[in-house]
């Protein structure tokens, strides 16, 4: 009986999915090629959002997946393979690690990537990143990467690596789509349309090369006073709203050829 309730509950789920892509659809932008950029003129930067072990290695922690999980896992493979594209071409790659001192919980959540834990570790298959010179890693007591690039005295170390590094067309992959990932690029564009962030042009999120957590209704239902968090609906809806605010959403990143 309950497991017929369970196939009822999923089926009722896609059926939601469904239904809100129809209301809310998702225009992807042009495809995103490397090089084609590069012959424009246009410089490139890579942000990678909060791709560690609490987030991502299943069994790591409150807020890492249970079991392997297909989004997280395509997520990875991705961020894997522009991290070696990037990096073998000297372009600036930032990495934003959630770090988290055990005093200073960030509610709602549950402690997560406390430091010293081994949660706010990079992923193992990016490990090599800390000691690439072509990468810039900043740990972050917060859920924006760009508030927590904010200095004591005010200075922004984001900011200042976009200027230094004249980066005018900005890649973000990373997790979670409709927190972290969302968090920053709503800052960063806000920062931009402004002029804080010289010679910054477009943000672009990588669809594919993005994930969020899933936690089930049948499962949420149960802990008094959690929210259910669909991973494929939050996803799609990171997505949009991103969007809306001024990011170009592109389904396909490739490295392209020059003639």
């Amino acid at each position: 009986m309950r497991e017929r309730e369970r196939e009822g509950e999923m089926g009722s789920e896609a059926r939601m999915i469904d239904e809100l892509k129809a209301e809310m659809p998702l225009e992807h932008d042009d495809d995103l090629v490397l090089l084609n950029e590069v012959e424009y003129g246009r410089k490139l930067g890579l942000v990678f959002v909060d791709i560690l072990n609490g987030f991502c290695t299943a069994g790591a922690g409150n807020l890492a997946p249970t079991a392997p999980n297909t989004q997280i896992s395509t997520m990875l493979g991705e961020a894997e393979k522009f991290a070696k594209v990037f990096c073998e071409r000297k372009w600036p790659v930032m990495v934003f690690l959630d770090s988290h001192h055990p005093n200073k919980p960030e509610h709602p959540y549950p402690p997560h990537c406390i430091i010293g834990s081994g949660e706010e570790d990079l992923v193992p298959a990016l490990r090599w990143l800390e000691n690439d010179p072509n990468v810039t890693i900043r740990r972050k007591d917060c859920m924006d990467g760009f508030i927590g690039s904010i200095e004591k005295d005010g200075t922004n170390k984001f900011a200042d690596w976009i200027k230094t590094n004249e980066i005018k067309v900005l890649l973000v992959i990373g997790i979670c789509t409709d927190i972290c990932v969302l968090d920053f690029v709503c800052s960063t564009l806000s920062a931009r349309n402004i002029g804080l962030v010289p010679p910054l042009e477009d943000v672009v999120v990588y669809s594919k090369g993005c994930a969020t957590f899933n936690f089930p209704v049948d499962v949420a239902r149960n802990i008094k006073g959690s929210l259910a968090h669909p991973q494929e609906m939050m996803h799609h809806i990171g997505l949009c709203m991103a969007k809306s605010r001024g990011a170009k959403i592109v389904q396909n990143v490739s490295l392209g050829s020059l003639p």
